[in-house]
């Protein structure tokens, strides 16, 4: 097939991705944009297959049907919970393919090389062939863009590895390190350079092959050197890594999709990683060096007593309310009580009471979890609101109900300056009339900071399952 036809379907599958993206930005345009990217991807693949250098139908066809048998049977098995982790190997697969087709590349080159007369040139085809048209320059500038390929996708493999780990929880949530850890990182990194002037000289594999396993540490490390606490920014930021694995691998093979969809990945996952950072009121720097906060001091003690409420106290209050905001976090999702909750809102709203939903920006353990959560649950989009949009209201409210959250609602982060989660933006629900939490236990959840919110005066604490207790709530809601 001739390359003007691939070029094109390129540029429409290019469109079609940036279509896409940007419909994901709205709860309403995001199913037609998940459409965009289905149909973005299969022209990108068929272009591809079809295009020149195209080959080995039989084992194409094989591998591409067996992934999407697999891609299949996992996402109609993975729970809403298990999403983060989900993403986090996505990310692991797109930074060992970049690994692989960086060592390819470093094969065809060689082989290349090898080709001692212009007969044998000829005879190269696909990547090869494109190759033996380079200049002696060119060839160290594709040998440039391999080795970054190769070191980041390297890096997000072994990174989104650890990132699952603690997700899944097979990994301990704690930052842990290596003793003299940042020198390692620094070490390894600065060893990776020194292979990169080594590989330019010689063109060996042995300095790519050193690289490789010095990235791999440093992905490993880095990663377990975050606390659990910062998973979402780190899923972001190895989302961001492995779409600039893939257009280093774009320039390495002159891919023009790929240099245009890795970009696009690239700097959305930056962009996100950063709005996140804001939101924690965090640098990146901070995050990615590993630990969650930064205390000057011992906490501020907590005073007072959990005090506990059942159904009858909690739907008494309810009849009473005019507004409610309901603030969701990672315990709705493990409980699985979105339809709950969404029924919840359906009654209430029905007896013409204001229900909202506050969504924090690093609520649940995923960008967009809650959002996720809730409009799978056919909750309205429009009475879903972010943390900016709402925070004010929290005064004129009668009723906000916490479910399965904590930073997020941690009033230490602006009470207590020796808080590890000081000055953090977090959504104000205290200064509501009453505050319901429903919680399993008195745990300090994932981060394992102490919220005062659960002992103030205006708070009572809703135990049990969040599903159970909501259903049992809705049994006395007519």
């Amino acid at each position: 097939m001739e390359l003007g036809f691939t070029t094109a379907a390129y540029v429409v599958a290019a469109v079609l991705f940036i279509l896409s993206l940007g419909g994901l930005s709205g709860q309403e345009s995001a199913k037609r944009a998940v459409w965009y990217g289905i149909f973005g991807m299969a022209l990108a693949v068929f272009a591809t297959l079809i295009g020149p250098g195209s080959g080995l139908w039989a084992l194409s066809v094989l591998l591409i049907a067996a992934g999407g048998v697999i891609g299949y049977f996992l996402a109609a098995r993975v729970e809403m919970t298990q999403m983060p982790e989900l993403v986090a190997g996505m990310h692991a697969l797109v930074g060992l393919a970049a690994v692989f087709v960086g060592f390819n590349a470093d094969l065809e080159i060689k082989n290349v090389a090898s080709a001692v007369n212009s007969e044998a040139v000829k005879e190269l085809t696909g990547f090869a062939a494109l190759v033996a048209k380079k200049s002696a320059v060119e060839v160290n500038i594709l040998r440039v863009e391999l080795f970054l390929g190769v070191f980041i996708g390297a890096i997000t493999f072994t990174g989104s590895v650890i990132a699952y780990g603690k997700l899944s929880g097979r990994v301990t949530s704690a930052a842990v390190k290596l003793p003299g850890g940042h020198f390692l990182n620094a070490s390894a990194a600065i060893i990776s350079v020194l292979c990169l002037i080594w590989y330019l000289q010689t063109g060996g594999i042995l300095p790519l092959l050193l690289m490789t396993i010095l990235a791999f540490f440093i992905g490993f490390h880095l990663i377990m050197g975050i606390g659990g606490a910062d998973m979402p920014v780190v899923v972001s930021m190895l989302n961001s890594y492995s779409g600039w694995a893939a257009a280093a691998i774009g320039f390495s093979l002159g891919n023009d999709l790929l240099i245009v969809v890795g970009a696009l990945v690239g700097s959305s996952g930056a962009i996100l990683s950063y709005i996140m950072c804001k939101a924690m009121n965090r640098s990146f720097i901070s995050v990615i060096l590993g630990g969650f906060g930064g205390a000057s001091g011992p906490a501020m003690e907590v005073e007072g007593e959990q005090i506990a409420i059942d159904a009858d106290g909690v739907a008494s209050a309810l009849a009473d309310a005019d507004s409610v905001i309901i603030i969701p976090g990672y315990g709705l999702a493990v409980a699985q009580a979105q339809q709950a909750v969404s029924e919840l809102t359906k009654r209430l709203r029905g007896k013409g009471k204001n229900v909202r939903f506050a969504i924090h920006p690093v609520a649940g353990r995923l960008p967009g979890h809650m959002n996720v959560l809730l409009a799978e649950a056919k909750v309205p989009y429009d009475i879903v609101l972010e943390m900016d949009e709402i925070n004010e209201d929290f005064p004129d409210t009668d009723v906000a109900i916490v479910i399965g959250s904590n930073d997020i609602v941690n009033p230490a982060a602006q009470e207590d300056p020796n808080s590890p989660i000081a000055g953090m933006p977090v959504l104000e629900c205290w200064k509501s009339k009453q505050v319901f939490v429903s919680k399993r236990g008195q745990g300090t959840g994932y981060s394992g900071i102490e919220n005062p919110l659960f002992f103030k005066e205006n708070t009572r604490m809703f135990y049990g399952d969040a599903k159970d207790s909501l259903n049992k709530l809705l049994s006395m809601i007519d």
